[in-house]
């Protein structure tokens, strides 16, 4: 196969993450963005004597497993993968590629894991609770738009009011700002240049009360109070004329000039209400910001957390026995708003959480206040650097880090500690997987092992394994 040719093929089957395997008269070749069963026209970008990878450049036949809704952004929104097939299928997927992941890396383990499968989410729809929206042109010249980017591009906006993955206030409110500052004729900041107002909005919003919390990003390059007025009354009207079914809990102005293309905050502004909103998870009470991560699908979130419960369940008694019936002391690293700390909180005799995110802990410090956790202990910085400032040796740990996965240098003082337990939660398989070679090369095996479909529709999942070390 050479660079530039063109193929006809049908996708056997898609790996991890989203790579659909096309089988043609000349070999396999990889190809983003295909669905089981598809006949595919694609064009050679990368290739060598072991493997070719490609570009879709059309679906010549549909796959007969497409009987899903659909929405008008599917294929050209680069949000949803899975959305014309059926729920059942595309969790089916999914339980495939964890699955094949584990297998082969723990192929040479000697006692084998215990598989439970992809966990349905409770909401197949309407389930995130976190959007970031951006601002541009829909193509070159085009009127301003507000939404996701297109697939494969880094400039084109694709508007997604009718998104299914959102309820309607986030539509709603997605349709009212975009109107407004297109009848405003507000530059929109452009990437390439560097010129330009508005950048980004988020909104978020919580599966408890329907509270809102809505934040504009823009630079600095217009000072423009009546404009941002103009921008918090058009939102205001659509509560006070009872368009909304939940209900403003805070309105932000975020100043923003950094060139690269990140949502971050130089200076914030409450234009009204407060810069937080209030979440409820497995009885408790949290207070979740602008920025602090936050599981974005709340019903999902408590199979996850379900899921770890059960897990440090399961050696409650050989851990009580171990620490002399003292409750065993926990680390909770990559913490976030410390959500799994204070749910461990009870069967704890103190939870350390660690988090990079100063508002998250700042967060996680009102809630386990308002839940009258007294035995969480939150701390902001890089888990790098504060485990070594830390003097307490921990009985279990549990990480949930960023996509990235855990910092080589991280992981290695993490298995300094020799628990005997640890559970990891992983949004990104590929790095759970890089991350079990160490933990593995430390004395670890995977014991119990399960996915959530935390993500509906997307190529995403989330993982949870639990391990114990072999000694």
């Amino acid at each position: 196969m050479k660079k530039g040719a063109v193929y006809e093929g049908v996708v056997e089957k898609v790996n991890y993450p989203n790579k659909g395997i096309v089988q043609t008269e000349d070999g396999q070749i990889t190809v983003k963005n295909a669905l089981p069963g598809q006949k595919v026209r694609c064009s050679i970008t990368k290739a060598n004597r072991e493997r070719a990878e490609g570009r879709l450049l059309e679906v010549l036949e549909r796959s007969p497993l497409e009987t899903g809704k659909v929405c008008e952004h599917f294929g050209v929104c680069g949000g949803c993968t899975y959305l014309s097939l059926d729920y059942e299928t595309q969790r089916q997927i999914k339980e495939r590629q964890v699955k094949d992941g584990l297998d082969q890396a723990l192929s040479d383990q000697e006692t084998p894991y215990r598989w439970e499968g992809v966990q349905p989410s409770p909401l197949r729809y309407e389930y995130r609770n976190k959007m970031e929206f951006t601002f541009g042109n829909e193509y070159k010249d085009g009127p301003l738009t507000l939404g996701m980017h297109r697939r494969g591009s880094f400039y084109d906006i694709v508007p997604v009011e009718d998104c299914l993955l959102i309820d309607g206030d986030y539509r709603l409110i997605l349709k009212t700002v975009c109107q407004y500052f297109r009848e405003q004729d507000t530059p929109f900041f452009h990437r390439l240049t560097h010129e330009g107002y508005l950048r980004h909005l988020l909104v978020r919003k919580s599966r408890a009360d329907g509270s809102i919390l809505t934040a504009l990003v823009t630079t600095t390059q217009l000072a423009d109070r009546e404009l941002v007025q103009g921008f918090l009354d058009s939102l205001l009207s659509l509560e006070r004329e009872g368009l909304l079914q939940g209900k403003f809990a805070g309105i932000l102005h975020i100043d923003n000039d950094s060139p690269a293309d990140v949502v971050q905050s130089d200076r914030t502004e409450i234009l009204y209400g407060r810069d937080v909103f209030p979440e409820k998870l497995l009885g408790l009470d949290f207070q979740v910001s602008t920025f602090s991560f936050f599981q974005t699908n709340s019903a999902g979130a408590e199979v996850i957390y379900r899921t770890v419960q059960r897990y440090i369940g399961s050696v409650e008694d050989r851990l009580l026995k171990k620490t002399g019936s003292r409750k065993p002391l926990v680390f909770d690293l990559y913490s976030g708003t410390g959500t799994i700390a204070q749910l461990m909180a009870p069967v704890s005799e103190k939870v350390i959480g660690v988090e990079i995110v100063e508002e998250a802990v700042e967060a996680a410090r009102r809630s386990a206040a308002a839940n009258r956790l007294t035995n969480c202990e939150f701390i902001a910085g890089d888990v790098l650097k504060v485990l070594d400032d830390i003097s307490e040796r921990p009985d279990l740990i549990i990480l949930d880090p960023p996509r990235e996965g855990i910092h080589p240098k991280a992981l290695r003082k993490i298995l300094d500690y020799g628990v005997e337990y640890m559970v990891y939660i992983s949004c990104k398989l590929s790095s759970l997987l890089n991350d079990l070679k160490t933990l593995r090369a430390g004395g670890y095996e995977v014991v119990n092992a399960a996915a959530v479909d935390q993500f509906p529709w997307t190529g995403h999942v989330e993982t949870v394994v639990q391990l114990v070390l072999r000694t």
